[in-house]
C-alpha cells in the first residue's frame, strides 16, 4: 500500500467517523462515551495524517 493510499484511507475513516459521531448526536439520548470515544479515535487518525503527510 503506498503512502498516498495510506493517507486516503485515513482520511476516509476520518469522514466516516464525522457520520458516526452525527448520527449519535442525533440519538433521543446519545450516548456521551461512545462520542467521547468515536471523537478521540478521529482525533488519533487526524495526528496519523499529519505525521503521515510531514515524513513524506
Amino acid at each position: 500500500m503506498s503512502l498516498q493510499t495510506e493517507i486516503d484511507d485515513l482520511r476516509n475513516r476520518h469522514h466516516l467517523l464525522d457520520g458516526e459521531i452525527e448520527a449519535e448526536n442525533t440519538q433521543i439520548a446519545p450516548d456521551e462515551n461512545k462520542i467521547s470515544a468515536l471523537k478521540k479515535q478521529k482525533l488519533k487518525i487526524k495526528d496519523l495524517i499529519q505525521q503521515l503527510e510531514t515524513s513524506s
